[in-house]
């Protein structure tokens, strides 16, 4: 019992120690730039009303972070696709821009959990979806009630396929290099939803008439 007393001790001291202080990776950038990264990830985290000033400190350097890590990847792609195009010609060329981007998109995928799993040191579940929506504008819930209210008569699985897609849309927008870039993952995914409902059946052009109809009739705006 004591041995295993001893042991769980460790552990614990092992996620303290993991959960220390993050360290703003701020080396060698402009500092208004930095300071830019730093209140957007602040608005991010403000709302999550968190009452832990520390953990709200450490998660919006980890967001910072992320954005920082975002960047150097693009940037590193730029210069070799820049260096490329000026260096190369033909084939050759064509070839190292392919690798840039794939180097890229390599980067992209090692860095993209560890992401989540150091907000998970703080944060829950429900609150890291709360980040990755902020960091996509929201774009999820707006898509998807959007959808629901335009459709009324959709099904419980036809919803939950949506919302899956939208949830998967979103771990790529996290990771786009600008807010065109973002909407553009989503909008891959918006088409996959309406073809997914006009095959299941739904006039689409019908609903969307329909519900222009019932926007205006609320006082809305479309």
């Amino acid at each position: 019992m004591i041995q295993k007393s001893g042991i769980m001790f460790l552990l614990l001291m092992a996620v303290v120690i993991t959960a220390g202080a993050v360290d703003l990776d701020r080396e060698g950038r402009d500092p208004a730039y930095v300071e830019s990264i730093v209140k957007r990830s602040q608005k991010i985290v403000d709302k999550l009303e968190l009452t832990d000033t520390v953990a709200a400190r450490e998660v919006t350097t980890i967001i910072a972070n992320r954005y920082f890590k975002l960047n150097d990847i693009y940037e590193t792609r730029d210069t070799k696709v820049k260096l490329a195009k000026e260096t190369l010609t033909g084939d050759a060329k064509q070839e190292a821009v392919k690798a840039a981007e794939a180097e890229k998109d390599a980067a992209l995928y090692r860095t993209h959990f560890a992401f989540p799993a150091d907000l998970s040191l703080y944060l829950d579940a429900k609150q890291i979806d709360a980040v990755k929506d902020g960091m996509t504008y929201g774009v999820v819930m707006v898509t998807y009630k959007a959808t629901v209210d335009m459709i009324p008569t959709l099904k419980e699985e036809e919803k939950a396929q949506i919302m899956a897609w939208l949830v998967e849309a979103r771990e790529f927008a996290m990771d786009a290099e600008n807010s065109n870039k973002k909407h553009a993952a989503f909008g891959k995914y918006k088409g996959r939803i309406n073809n997914y409902l006009s095959k299941r059946g739904y006039d689409l052009v019908k609903e969307r008439k329909a519900w222009y109809e019932r926007i205006k009739a609320r006082g809305g705006k479309i």
